[in-house]
């Protein structure tokens, strides 16, 4: 809250500062981080098709804003003020895009209004909407108006089309998820680390436990003390928090080490590897036989499975995850699994490790599911008006 507060302190010196009267702007906004790397293959397209356009991109979260303020391949980034109609005018009066974009669920009623008053032109991609969500309740019309000013609603799937297709939001249409475009790039990049060539060195099968709260560890660290020692455990906390790192080490009965204290040491005498950074979860997925990927198990939201899945490598998550068509979708195929007790991932976690046909089966499914889903970013750049 305190980032949240003082970010925006002065945030209007801090957008003039990054705009001038000539500049040509095309705005992204995104709530935080994993909503920004959702944007990131159509702002990697709308630089290449709009070189003489700056593009801003703002955020909502700290989240994204702190990661991201001082990225050299962003022209301009800005938390986004509340929004009042008096700082929607003045917002805008600073960026005066030529066309604005919005991720996923990010609807703001005061700044639709004057977007729409000013004919810039509006889109809102990889769309996600469920009928217990505010736009389609009789206390929801102000949100369900806003709804209405977007240009283009372009969708992650044929439930959210459908929705808004009786609701009377004719101007949407299916494009698909931009998140698998931006997986699948990533497995053409550099995804090296030496302590991870170090700490897999000797051929072992690895599993990482990515992005995990409280809730995952306590179904899944017995399993974890009880693997065989031809497995090498990876764990990346969702939160980077001391004292919960030093007791997620105390728990582990077997020989551990933090990211934070691998230097000098050699990393093959260590089975369990404690990543308590940021930044580098992405590229240890690449060195995985399989994954848990966290969240599922408490109310947080379930993390990113598709990066995942585009190593092809089979995903464990925990039982809540209906709001996450991938994951549904996944699992009905066969490279996702979830579990809801120690029991139940005790017993996955040993047939992923003693059945490698299984194991193999599974992650080739994630890995053939990614790449049927991409184009979402083609589809988007070819369809908008600018």
């Amino acid at each position: 809250m305190k980032l949240f507060v003082e970010g925006r302190a002065n945030w209007k010196g801090k957008l003039q500062s990054q705009v001038s009267e000539d500049d040509k702007v095309i705005w992204i906004h995104a709530a935080s981080l994993g909503e920004y790397e959702q944007a990131v293959p159509v702002i990697q397209a709308l630089k290449q098709t709009h070189p003489d356009y700056k593009i801003a991109v703002s955020f909502f979260s700290p989240s994204g804003y702190e990661i991201k303020k001082k990225d050299s391949k962003l022209d301009i980034v800005t938390y986004l003020p509340l929004d009042t109609k008096k700082n929607a005018r003045r917002f805008l009066d600073i960026l005066n895009p030529e066309a604005a974009f919005f991720v996923k669920y990010e609807i703001w009623p005061n700044l639709m209004d004057v977007l729409n008053n000013r004919q810039v032109k509006s889109y809102l991609i990889s769309g996600l909407f469920r009928p217990e969500q505010l736009y389609f309740r009789p206390m929801g019309k102000f949100m369900a108006k806003a709804l209405g000013k977007f240009d283009h609603l372009f969708v992650q799937n044929e439930e959210s089309l459908k929705l808004l297709k009786n609701h009377g939001f004719e101007q949407a249409s299916i494009s698909g998820d931009t998140r698998y475009d931006r997986v699948i790039a990533q497995l053409g990049m550099d995804n090296k680390l030496s302590f991870m060539d170090d700490f897999t060195a000797s051929g072992e099968l690895t599993m990482v436990f990515g992005s995990t709260w409280p809730e995952d560890l306590t179904i899944t660290l017995d399993a974890m003390n009880k693997a065989p020692a031809q497995v090498k455990l990876v764990i990346a906390p969702h939160q980077i928090n001391a004292a919960q790192i030093q007791k997620l080490k105390k728990d582990i009965r077997k020989k551990v080490i933090c990211y934070s204290e691998i230097e000098n040491q050699n990393l093959q005498n260590y089975e369990v590897l404690i990543i308590d950074t940021i930044g580098l979860l992405t590229k240890i997925y690449s060195y995985a036989n399989m994954a848990y990927v966290g969240g599922g198990m408490g109310l947080s939201g379930l993390h990113n499975i598709l990066e995942p899945a585009a190593f092809g490598i089979p995903i464990v998550i925990g039982e809540n995850y209906d709001k996450f068509p991938e994951a549904k979708m996944l699992r009905r195929l066969g490279g996702v699994f979830s579990v809801d007790s120690e029991k139940e991932f005790e017993g996955l976690f040993k047939k992923l490790v003693t059945d490698k046909t299984f194991r193999e089966k599974s992650g080739q499914i994630c890995g053939h599911f990614v790449n049927s889903e991409a184009g979402a970013t083609q589809k988007i750049i070819s369809s908008i008006d600018l």
